[in-house]
């Protein structure tokens, strides 16, 4: 039975009488009442009919690329950009950022939804770059599902372990698509086995691959029982698919070959055998892991893969706040920020924050708590993600992204509610690994660097540290290729520049003492004063020069703990 807030439709039943006949007061009622119910049950359709999922893989897979196909079958772009060792002829839809044109690399996490088959798709498109990993574990907290992307060539990669393995402490359901069957790889069962062993996950084939490489013939699609042929031309949308329902018929030989029809019905045979069936329930737990074969970049295999997806992917899933579970069903709109994004528009300067909705609906224009400030916000121009351009959505359903403009009042893991004071967990920030001083090498746009530094901390791409000894600014990353990328949008969307010197930290450690008045944590202050310095929201961190030395800090010192994550 769909939810109804009584009270509010009580008070609608008495605004709304006036004087009737008994037999009019009971008609005007079920109108009433209709329009209420009918109300909830079209909110609770909308959260059925959506899909809020990442794109997960290795650098150079062709995540970027299924993304791009997503969207061509979907309808909301008409070309596919071409992205191709790492000089890209056309702009791949889902890389924003100059930088990440020029280098075919994504370093942002990027938003983008699309209608398809009466389904709300939004997909979360991730930085493969290990240097760029902290914003696709932050981006993990805002999935319902995940697709893995694994190159047929190269298999299981070292990235896509260490994603997969976040993926799997969440219990997030996973697809797993192995890419580029057009070229030469790996064996299909080799691949698997690889699956299972290197990513500790438990796989079902749903799609199966007949030939590679140059012997590619197509894919035999278990899911949907049919023959799906390769063309090998990318520009068609929708290749030719032949049903078949008997394997043993002779039009699979017709189709196919009689030779690569009989490797087929081994290989299935095996796979049966071998592999368990598909369980949605074992899935939706986490325990069990479809796989597809196909070549995104020829369009190929990627509607088997989208047609399965929204079958048997969640809806918007509960999640864990500080106090309760939420469920998004609930009436009451709650959401928290995973990402922030200075400048998606260069010329507007515009910074946005992205929203989770996690329950109830988001409203133009009503005002929401923001709670880490106790101070409530309007939002006058909310914006959904639609391929290249964004749209002002009036309302705004569980499970979709919204993207708010910010003026400074956000800040990652940020929660906005109507009114209750929760907090969402899990976004914590890492302990860097790489560490300069930042430097300014135009005096006259000092204004301008301060300003993009503090704009780009925000985003969460790194870690600004003021050092208390000389109130120096240090920028900390987990990978070397971050500083790059904030050297060139500071130059070309801030107009600063800036130089960097090499700073020998070994690890950055948040300090919690026992007793902030303590003589114990008044003498660690002394001692490590050179060491220490404050990060962007206020809290104190040692920066350690070497294993020894923590380790030093932490035996004469057992009344201060000393964090790797800046979330405790």
């Amino acid at each position: 039975m769909y939810k109804i807030d009584r009270e509010n439709l009580f008070l609608r039943l008495q605004k709304s009488r006036k004087r009737r006949t008994s037999s009019e007061y009971e008609i005007h009622d079920q109108i009433i009442i209709f329009a209420a119910l009918n109300t909830s049950m079209k909110f609770s359709e909308e959260i059925k009919r959506r899909r809020t999922f990442g794109i997960i893989s290795h650098p150079d897979a062709g995540k970027t690329t299924l993304t791009e196909k997503l969207l061509l079958f979907g309808g909301a772009i008409q070309e596919a950009g071409a992205v191709k060792s790492n000089k890209i002829k056309k702009g791949a839809t889902s890389d924003f950022m100059e930088i990440e044109r020029q280098r075919g690399i994504s370093v942002a996490t990027s938003v983008l939804a699309f209608e398809y088959k009466k389904n709300k798709i939004n997909i979360l498109d991730t930085p493969g770059h290990k240097d760029f990993a902290e914003d696709t574990f932050r981006t993990l907290t805002a999935v319902d599902s995940v697709i893995v992307v694994i190159d047929v060539a190269k298999g299981v990669e070292e990235q896509t372990e260490k994603l997969v393995e976040v993926c799997r402490m969440r219990n997030i359901p996973m697809i797993v698509f192995i890419n580029k069957l057009d070229r030469e790889g790996k064996d299909a069962f080799e691949l698997l086995d690889e699956i299972e062993q290197k990513l500790n996950l438990t796989v079902t084939p749903l799609s199966f691959p007949i030939g590679m490489g140059y012997d590619f013939k197509g894919i035999y699609n278990i899911w949907e029982q049919n023959v799906n042929l390769f063309t090998g031309d990318p520009r068609k949308d929708i290749e030719e698919t032949v049903e078949i329902s008997n394997l043993e018929s002779k039009e699979l030989d017709d189709l196919i070959g009689e030779k690569a029809a009989d490797t087929l019905r081994d290989e299935l045979e095996l796979v049966h055998g071998v592999y368990p069936d598909f369980d949605k329930e074992a899935y939706l737990a986490g325990n069990l892991q479809p796989v597809f074969f196909g070549s995104a970049l020829n369009n190929f295999g990627v509607r088997e893969l989208l047609d399965c997806f929204i079958t048997i992917a969640p809806p918007p899933r509960p999640k864990d706040s500080d106090i309760r579970k939420v469920n998004p069903s609930e009436d009451n709109f709650t959401g928290f920020v995973f990402k922030i994004h200075a400048n998606m528009d260069p010329k507007h300067r515009d910074r946005l924050a992205f929203i989770k909705i996690v329950s109830g609906k988001f409203e133009r224009n009503k005002p929401y708590l923001h709670v880490r400030h106790n101070k409530k916000l309007k939002f006058s121009s909310p914006n959904a993600f639609f391929a290249e351009r964004k749209e002002i959505v009036d309302v705004s359903y569980p499970g979709d992204i919204v993207g708010l403009h910010d003026t400074g009042n956000f800040k990652i893991g940020d929660t906005l509610t109507e009114g209750e004071e929760l907090r969402y967990k899990g976004i914590p920030s890492f302990s860097p690994e790489h560490f300069r001083y930042i430097n300014n090498a135009d005096p006259m746009k000092s204004k301008q660097l301060e300003k993009g530094i503090d704009q780009l901390m925000d985003e969460g791409v790194a870690q600004l540290f003021t050092l208390e000894l000389n109130g120096r600014k240090v920028i900390g990353t987990v990978g070397a290729l971050q500083f790059e990328v904030i050297q060139y949008r500071l130059e070309h969307e801030y107009g600063a520049k800036c130089t960097y010197e090499n700073l020998n930290v070994h690890k950055a450690c948040w300090v919690e003492p026992k007793d902030p008045k303590s003589e114990e944590f008044k003498d660690f202050k002394r001692v490590k004063s050179k060491f220490l310095a404050i990060d962007k929201r206020g809290q104190l961190v040692f920066l350690a020069d070497s294993a020894f030395s923590l380790q030093m800090a932490q035996q004469k010192y057992p009344d201060v703990k000393f964090h790797f994550t800046s979330e405790f």
